[in-house]
């Protein structure tokens, strides 16, 4: 059980290098409390798919420390990260990494197969819960037993914001979620997801260059102004 205290993220002299001797990543500190919704932007190529990377365990810094809900993922094995991953954060990818031969439930149901911790979180039935989140993000009944790839690209979109957010984890990181809509879907899009994470208590990490959307989030932070890598490289 994680203590209300603990933040949701936490960052200190985090250092991370594709090459030798040319770091992408350079950021003092970072601080995320629970239930915040943060707005983070950056330039293309500025590092911050890297940055969710890392986040998520994907990637380790090669120096500095990186806390999520007091868990150092340092001190944990691969396998243990991506098991980490799976219980306690949901990720709404750009591309939506929705798997082209499931059906619409069967890849919203994916993440409560895979995280027992997840199954456990869940208020009714797995197939009942899912069936309540693709219902609240409007996705219609009669597309649920269809494959993912028969909807729209918007559709689609819904669908792994539903994915990302069934078994109720503590984070939701999204990464540039809203970039294939217009500014009244964006919105819509954005409202759904915010009230899902506001009745979960989630922290949401929302990643996207589209300023016009960071008056929604409690925090608008820039790369730029966390990664002192960038600010040497773009001098």
């Amino acid at each position: 059980m994680v203590e209300p205290n603990t933040p949701a993220i936490a960052l200190e002299n985090l250092q991370f290098a594709w090459a030798k001797h040319h770091p992408c990543l350079d950021i003092p500190s970072l601080l995320i409390h629970r239930g915040e919704h943060i707005f983070l932007h950056g330039e293309s190529g500025s590092g911050k798919s890297t940055l969710l990377g890392i986040l998520g365990g994907v990637h380790l810094a090669q120096v500095g420390m990186v806390s999520i809900l007091g868990q150092r993922l340092d001190t944990l094995s691969s396998a243990a990260r991506d098991r980490f991953r799976a219980d306690h954060i949901g990720f709404l990818f750009q591309q939506f990494n929705l798997i082209p031969y499931l059906s619409v439930l069967e890849n919203v149901l994916l993440p409560c197969r895979f995280s027992r911790y997840r199954h456990s979180n869940l208020r009714e039935s797995a197939p009942t819960e899912a069936h309540r989140l693709l219902a609240a993000l409007g996705i219609d009944a009669t597309l649920w037993s269809r494959k993912v790839t028969s909807l729209s690209i918007g559709q689609q979109q819904r669908v792994a914001a539903v994915r990302a957010l069934i078994g109720s984890p503590e984070i939701i990181i999204a990464d540039e979620p809203t970039s294939a809509l217009d500014a009244h879907h964006q919105l819509h899009f954005l409202h759904l997801l915010k009230q899902e994470c506001l009745a979960n208590q989630a922290t949401l990490l929302f990643v996207s260059h589209d300023h016009r959307l960071a008056s929604n989030f409690h925090r608008s932070i820039a790369l730029s102004d966390l990664n002192q890598a960038g600010r040497q490289a773009f001098a």
